[in-house]
């Protein structure tokens, strides 16, 4: 392992502040003329947006070129949102690929994003209008529109010199799309292929079948599909099966990475950050989590009325009130179970909407299972030490609640995706703060029917 390169980017970034902190100009460009690109984006994106503002105006032109093509989108946005009337801005905005062009306006203010629109030549314009025409959670919004294309009789040899030709203008020269006269896809071949064909060989006679996509299929199902294949690239076709981009290996991985990230933070009650830790502001922190905050608390004053409403229960058999964290505990933890195994099956395609009384018929059976064996314990526990009544009252409470738990737990995901929301949204936080206050009306609705109370 190699830890000279992070302990080396580490000092640069401290230099790069402490000039930045002096207004020591001079000094801050010396130290970046010393930086790779990959070594500026990992500084850049620990920089307050006007610190990387300076930052990108004491590179040379073709260096701040480099950079702002390899910075994320967010701080791209962060960029154009502060030198947004600096002509060179424009240039670095027309310089990206049209896909990258679109998913930094989709970051963009709308009046920021149509000012850095017309400022593109007709021709750019033409390249990126297609894109933006997709919806944003599709993988037409994604696609590369510039793709490598051959005919099915053009020779193996005339398609290399073309690849060769076109390499510099299209975002992979692994796969070439074959199409017919109306770019309708007919197959693929690769650029390995292509090398070891004879030149004279027909492209018909070499290509094969290519998984191709429709430009309106939602971006993650697609880009699993190129990942899990580790196909180098898919064709993205319209409903005429008609080619109008590519989707690359390295923009599925990528955008897979991505949702793998919002779901986790959205697990957790957060909004996913924009940018490193370090570099967000505390007020975007606070933005990110405050709203849950306010909902989660807004579900716990249900929790609160059922215990009112029960006041007198409680009055009557105070241990009752013992047992009350470990129920609601158990219904949360067994009902994020079953949400976020339900999740994880909804985002590999294993199950869809259309399943959902099954999902729900199955993790009612794994919930009362695990509700025997824990109600089982519980029972025994109880009933030692408080009585036999109590211990009835614990074990059926504790199967009553994992059933509950696990049935609701899974369906939430699949009503979400039936709602077009993101299922990791109705996960972990949202499904303990329901919880909570239905296996308390459970516990104590089995309590007085027991107990007599």
């Amino acid at each position: 392992m190699n830890v000279k390169a992070p302990l080396a980017r580490a000092a640069h970034l401290r230099l790069v502040e402490g000039r930045l902190a002096r207004q020591d100009l001079a000094g801050l460009g010396e130290i970046l003329a010393g930086v790779d690109v990959r070594g500026l984006v990992d500084i850049a994106e620990r920089l307050p947006p006007h610190g990387l503002a300076v930052m990108l105006r004491m590179l040379p032109k073709d260096r701040a070129l480099e950079l702002f093509e390899a910075l994320p989108s967010s701080l791209q946005s962060d960029l154009v949102r502060a030198l947004q009337e600096d002509a060179d801005i424009s240039e670095m905005f027309a310089r990206l690929d049209p896909d990258d062009r679109v998913t930094l306006l989709d970051e963009l203010p709308a009046s920021i994003a149509n000012r850095m629109l017309r400022g593109l030549t007709a021709e750019e314009r033409a390249r990126t209008s297609p894109i933006l025409g997709y919806d944003s959670s599709s993988i037409g919004r994604r696609m590369h529109p510039e793709v490598l294309t051959a005919r099915p009789d053009d020779t193996a040899a005339a398609t290399l010199a073309a690849v060769k030709a076109g390499a510099a203008d299209v975002s992979t020269i692994q796969t070439v799309v074959v199409v017919d006269a109306e770019r309708r896809v007919q197959g693929q071949v690769s650029l390995r292929t292509l090398i070891l064909a004879d030149g004279d060989t027909p492209i018909r006679d070499i290509l094969t079948d290519a998984l191709r996509v429709e430009a309106t299929t939602d971006a993650e199902m697609a880009s699993r599909d190129c990942v899990e294949q580790g196909l180098d690239a898919v064709p993205v076709v319209d409903s005429e099966q008609r080619l109008v981009g590519v989707l690359t290996l390295d923009d599925a991985a990528a955008l897979l990475q991505a949702e793998a990230a919002e779901d986790t933070a959205r697990q957790g009650g957060v909004e996913p950050l924009r940018r490193p830790y370090l570099a967000t502001p505390v007020l975007r922190l606070v933005r990110t989590r405050i709203v849950w905050l306010l909902v989660l608390a807004i579900g716990a004053l249900l929790t609160v009325q059922v215990l009112e409403v029960f006041e007198a229960t409680l009055e009557q058999v105070t241990a009752l009130a013992l047992f009350v964290p470990l129920l609601i505990g158990t219904g949360g933890n067994t009902g994020n179970q079953a949400a976020t195994t339900v999740t994880r099956a909804l985002a590999l395609d294993e199950i869809a909407p259309r399943d959902l009384l099954r999902v729900m018929g199955r993790e009612m059976r794994v919930g009362a299972l695990l509700g025997i064996v824990l109600g089982a314990l519980g029972f025994f526990l109880a009933g030692v030490v408080y009585g036999l009544d109590f211990g009835i009252v614990i074990g059926l409470t504790l199967l009553a609640v994992c059933t509950v738990a696990a049935t609701v737990g899974s369906a939430m995901p699949i009503m979400a995706r039936l709602v077009h929301a993101d299922p990791a949204v109705f996960s972990n936080p949202f499904i303990s703060t329901f919880l909570d206050a239905s296996g308390l009306i459970i516990y104590f609705l089995i309590a007085k029917a027991v107990l007599g109370i």
